[in-house]
């Protein structure tokens, strides 16, 4: 093995270490989050990029740290389509399931439409 060049742990007064690190938080957070894939691969990359002077006996580094995380799992949900009074498309989210069928909702005690707009209150 050849002479160590550099110190990890120490270089550009542990600037290459933080970054990592700064990273390495990103892609647990990432994991721990329960809206993405648990399985997915997360990458973390360090780049140090080197650039020499005119004469080639000072090289100016720069270290970025990069993490590729998991995105969120999709949310689906469902559209009714119909026209409005002008007869300009229009939508609405169908929250019963099934267009044109009324549903119970448990937290509010009442009888909904498919769009969740109140229908009967058997509270009163």
């Amino acid at each position: 093995m050849s002479n160590k060049i550099i110190d990890l742990n120490t270089f550009a007064d542990g600037a290459l270490a933080e970054r990592a690190n700064v990273e390495l938080q990103k892609i647990l957070e990432n994991i721990a989050d329960p809206n993405t894939d648990a399985k997915v691969k997360r990458k973390l990359t360090l780049t140090i990029t080197l650039a020499a002077d005119d004469k080639r006996d000072v090289v100016l580094t720069n270290v970025v740290g990069k993490s590729t995380l998991a995105p969120a799992k999709p949310i689906e949900a469902k559209l009714i389509m119909d026209l409005d009074n002008q007869g300009k498309v229009t939508g609405a989210e169908l929250k019963s399931g099934v267009k044109g069928q009324t549903f119970y909702d448990a937290e509010t005690g009442e009888i909904q439409d498919d769009r969740g707009t109140k229908i009967v209150n058997f509270k009163n």
